[in-house]
């Protein structure tokens, strides 16, 4: 059975720029990648785990960010299929944020590749708004369209700023 992962897109309008918020992949692999190597916090879903309580819980985890308790303020932004086939269901949802990130996620990676040595890395090692402009240049491409989705759904004129 195929695993689905879901996660929020946090994002505010900031002197009538819409900004969204996106997270960068930690460890040595993307340490210095950046063009596309941004995303939405999200994660694999738990057995009867409901989507937007993964995408709540994922969010929480990678980022150390409380997101918003009522179900109420969310919009289903739908699902997108990855490049490596996975599928991701995402909700965003208005809210703001200044400081660092406390990733409480970590994994254990074989780095170097194919040396048995193993390391333990945060799921994401920072996190921050971009304007919509510079999150299409830095988003993975396969969630690009969760960016459209959210504009979209807001009716939200690129061209303001």
């Amino acid at each position: 059975m195929q695993k689905i992962s879901a996660g929020l897109l946090m994002y505010k309008i900031d002197n009538k720029t819409l900004k969204v918020f996106l997270v960068h992949p930690g460890g040595p692999f993307w340490k210095n990648k950046d063009k596309g190597a941004w995303s939405i916090p999200k994660g694999e879903c738990e057995n009867s785990e409901k989507l937007l309580d993964c995408a709540k819980r994922e969010f929480y985890e990678e980022t150390g960010i409380k997101p918003l308790e009522s179900n109420e303020n969310y919009i289903d932004l739908g699902s997108i299929k990855q490049k490596n086939r996975k599928t991701v269901h995402a909700f965003a949802f208005e809210g703001d944020f200044k400081g660092e990130i406390n990733c409480s996620s970590f994994i254990n990676i074989e780095f170097p590749p194919k040396s048995k040595n193993y390391i333990k890395i945060p799921e994401v090692d920072k996190g921050e708004f971009f304007n919509f402009k510079d999150a299409e240049e830095k988003i993975n491409p396969s969630q690009f369209e969760l960016l459209e989705r959210l504009k979209n759904f807001l009716k939200f004129d690129n061209n303001k700023k």
